[in-house]
């Protein structure tokens, strides 16, 4: 996941809380101590490291734990609220108020700006917006035919103009032809350095486009000088928002988010990999609860939207509670899965599965799992798939070799149906009450 290490490390740090006898400044000193060493090696800054721990630390001292909250359960709480507050309280949501609605990115050569226009207009899209690319960066060689094959890769329409080497012009000529689309995405020239000449190009074209939203890319491997950057930008463009790009490949990335959050701009977008749907709404409570393995239920949603139907996600959840799906419905469930992306990204937004701390080969084999079983799904007849208890040895030979999968995955399909199935069951018998739930199992998750 983004940040791993620091994931790891604060996860480990916290089960160190649950498992102690009883709580005591000293287990508060070390755990104030692991936290600064997770951070530190993060690339945060080392002032907001001793500045963050030391409420850490004066909180887990002094406050009382409050009803129904045990000493323990008290400062796992008080490291997820201070770290929260950290990274920017609360998530900055763009809400498309106007037609068009301009949306204009700034930034560093080597942020990955342009490929964040395409990333952002295939946001945009997946919401129902008809959306269009403009490109203004006349500097760069290949900056407009860059634009185009990313407006391409999103499907979003691209205007630009290879000749001209005015930005504010290239804006002037095209900007009745965006008026039909919702949303217009802005790409505009970057520099190797926040230089004079830039501030006074990007002052230009903003007064000419007048946007709505202008955001700033930052790449997540500068580290801790993102914040003189955004401060700077912010101080010479107006800044509204800022993206931080690239936040799964770097151990940096902790430096680069913590910088930006204190830069006086929001972060309203994070980089989660290169892919054009890898990129997602910067929520510090969410964001906050995957690093220390509490999973992100509104992520989870937002995912779970973009790759079904409302009415047929409805559906699909009652048949569930209900305890009557079928393999069609877990069929459903599983195509749905393969669109909201890998398997150990959709996991560590689930509540708990993130504190399992499950190797990545294990959820490898997982997603390779699910590609046979579609493979073995497609090889049912709509009589077996509706009623899978009618499956037989016979037929699982059958449907073993029109599917090309072996017998024993066909078998561990229907295993997994009627565990699936079993467990929905229990679920509903706790009537929603995930603790009831819980101690079915012992105290632990049930393996899906």
């Amino acid at each position: 996941m983004v940040l791993e290490n620091l994931s790891t490390s604060l996860k480990s740090t916290l089960q160190k809380i649950a498992k102690s006898l009883f709580v005591d400044e000293k287990l508060i000193n070390e755990l104030v101590k692991e936290i600064q060493k997770a951070l530190l090696q993060s690339d945060v800054n080392v002032k907001l490291v001793f500045e963050l721990t030391e409420k850490i630390k004066q909180r887990a001292l002094k406050e009382e734990s409050p009803r129904g909250l045990t000493k323990k359960e008290h400062i796992v709480n008080i490291v997820y609220e201070e770290l929260i507050q950290f990274l920017g309280k609360e998530q900055h949501k763009i809400e498309v108020n106007e037609k068009p609605f301009k949306v204009m990115l700034a930034g560093l050569f080597g942020s990955g700006k342009t490929t964040t226009t395409g990333k952002l207009a295939r946001y945009f899209m997946k919401r129902g917006h008809k959306v269009a690319l403009v490109g203004l960066d006349i500097h760069r060689p290949a900056a407009m035919e860059q634009i185009e094959q990313v407006g391409k890769q999103a499907g979003a329409a691209v205007f630009t103009d290879r000749k001209s080497k005015d930005a504010v012009a290239i804006w002037n000529s095209v900007k009745d032809e965006v008026k039909d689309f919702d949303v217009v995405i802005i790409d505009t020239a970057g520099r190797d350095a926040l230089s004079d000449d830039l501030i006074d190009e990007i002052e230009k074209v903003n007064n000419a486009i007048k946007p709505n939203e202008s955001l700033l890319v930052i790449s997540a491997d500068i580290g801790q000088t993102a914040q003189k950057q955004a401060e700077q930008f912010h101080r010479s463009c107006g800044i509204t928002g800022i993206i931080i790009t690239k936040m799964d490949g770097t151990a940096r990335g902790g430096g680069a988010l913590t910088a930006c959050a204190v830069s006086g701009a929001p972060i309203k977008f994070i980089g989660t990999g290169e892919k054009i749907d890898d990129m997602e709404q910067f929520n510090p409570p969410g964001f906050v609860g995957r690093l220390l393995g509490m999973g992100d239920i509104e992520a989870l949603l937002e995912k779970a939207r973009e790759a079904m139907p409302e009415d047929k996600a409805e559906d699909l959840g009652k048949k569930f509670l209900k305890g009557e799906f079928n393999l069609i419905d877990l069929y459903e469930q599983m195509q749905a899965m393969k669109s909201m992306g890998p398997l150990s990204k959709i996991a560590e937004m689930i509540p708990g599965f993130g504190q399992l701390q499950l190797p990545k080969e294990m959820l490898e084999v997982q997603q390779g799992k699910l590609e046979k079983w579609r493979y073995a799904m497609d090889s049912f007849t709509k009589e077996e798939l509706e009623d899978p208890d009618i499956v037989d040895a016979n037929r699982i030979e059958r449907i073993a070799k029109g599917s090309g999968v072996s017998s024993g995955e066909v078998r561990e399909l229907l295993k997994q149906y009627r565990q699936s199935k079993k467990i929905i069951k229990m679920f509903k018998g706790s009537k929603g009450d995930m603790s009831k739930f819980m101690k079915k199992f012992g105290g632990k998750m049930p393996a899906f």
